[in-house]
């Protein structure tokens, strides 16, 4: 059961996932959306640029349709006129047509938003497979846009219909009319008839552009193994990413233990903790090069007894320092007079192996901040009192 909800696609598709299909061209659209601004967009400038619009028909009409001898007999004039006529009609038709492909342009992109790309134009002739087209034929998709274009037909047809035939007296009778008149009565006739079909089309964008996003997103849903793999791919397998961890964890290991060697002295627990404390003229303040527990303090330990680096047993300073240092860290300030009493030591013990005379006193008694010591925290609040 595992493996097969595995295989359903019903997880979101992730900005990856919607991000490829945007470069893909692929992204939410509603055509009857389209379709309701552009008719509504014609409607609204047939109310504000009808009336000119009227004059210069019907001034049209009088130019082309009164017989001049002159340009029945001259191709030439006739040619010219012509020309003056398209051209015409096209400079009182150009604010429509600017505004309509304005809105043609920016109206899809309330759906899906702005959105450039010319993978979409180019060839790919896995479309021409017989059997991939068959599929999309009988897909839910294609069922789901046969369905709406009968709505629409009916809707619209019906609508249409119905406002044509209310309108049937008033149609018949501008045979009857003068030019000017009939000409402005038509216009207002098609003013109200086509605000009411594109009223109508409202039903039909409100059910298509919540679809449309359903449709879309649902298409790039993903199985959880992909989503899965998508994260591998992105964030770096975990196997991958712990095996780089562990090399980083033993480079750097490695790189300590070649400080060893360079250490003053090293401060162990005796066998539990071992940390490698370095202090050269100039240094502001003692500094850890290298800690360990259990067995890399023994090879801590091992390593400085094969280069005669000093070794101190001091618990407490030892588990301050690995508790509250990591290599390459300044030791804490309250940790500096323990140091100089330790670092003093060796320093005396160096000279005593070289010049001889009076063995320098091992320091017993090195003091540390309890808080700073885990062990003696412990003891300190298991102490009877201790919480008063």
């Amino acid at each position: 059961m595992a493996e097969d909800s595995d295989l359903e696609r019903t997880e979101a598709a992730t900005g990856k996932r919607l991000e490829q299909a945007r470069s893909q061209g692929n992204v939410p659209r509603s055509r009857e959306l389209s379709t309701f601004a552009l008719t509504m967009t014609g409607v609204a400038m047939l109310m504000t640029q009808g009336g000119k619009l009227s004059h210069y028909v019907m001034e049209l009409a009088r130019r082309t349709l009164t017989f001049d001898h002159a340009a029945a007999v001259s191709p030439d004039t006739m040619l010219e006129r012509f020309k003056d006529a398209i051209f015409g009609s096209l400079w009182q038709l150009a604010p429509m047509l600017a505004t309509l492909f304005l809105v043609a342009l920016f109206v899809p992109m309330l759906v899906g938003g702005w959105n450039f790309t010319t993978q979409a134009i180019e060839p790919n002739f896995g479309k021409f497979k017989l059997l991939g087209g068959i599929k999309r034929m009988v897909s839910l998709n294609a069922l789901t846009e046969a369905v709406k274009a009968i709505l629409k037909s009916v809707l619209i047809g019906g609508v249409g219909t119905l406002v044509i035939w209310n309108q049937r007296q008033e149609i018949i009778s501008l045979g009857q009319m003068p030019l000017e008149s009939g000409i402005f009565k038509l216009l207002d006739m098609m003013i109200h008839d086509f605000f009411i079909i594109a009223g109508a089309m409202i039903l039909l964008v409100a059910i298509d552009v919540p679809f449309q996003l359903w449709s879309y997103h649902k298409k790039l849903r993903m199985t959880k193994e992909e989503v899965k793999r998508e994260y591998k791919e992105q964030e770096g397998s975990p196997e991958v990413k712990g095996k780089i961890r562990q090399m980083q964890r033993e480079a750097a290991r490695r790189r300590m233990m070649q400080a060893v060697p360079t250490a003053n002295v090293i401060v162990t627990n005796p066998t539990h903790y071992a940390v490698a404390l370095l202090y050269k003229e100039g240094m502001r303040a003692p500094q850890v090069v290298a800690k360990g527990s259990l067995l890399l303090a023994e090879k801590i330990i091992d390593l400085a007894h094969e280069h005669r680096v000093a070794i101190m047993r001091v618990p407490s300073f030892a588990r301050a320092l690995y508790f509250n240092t990591e290599p390459g860290d300044e030791i804490p300030a309250r940790l500096y007079a323990a140091a100089a009493q330790v670092l003093a030591y060796v320093h005396q013990l160096k000279l005593y192996e070289i010049n001889g005379g009076l063995a320098p006193v091992y320091p017993d008694q090195i003091e540390v901040p309890a808080d700073l010591d885990p062990q003696s925290k412990r003891q300190h609040d298991a102490a009877p009192g201790a919480s008063e």
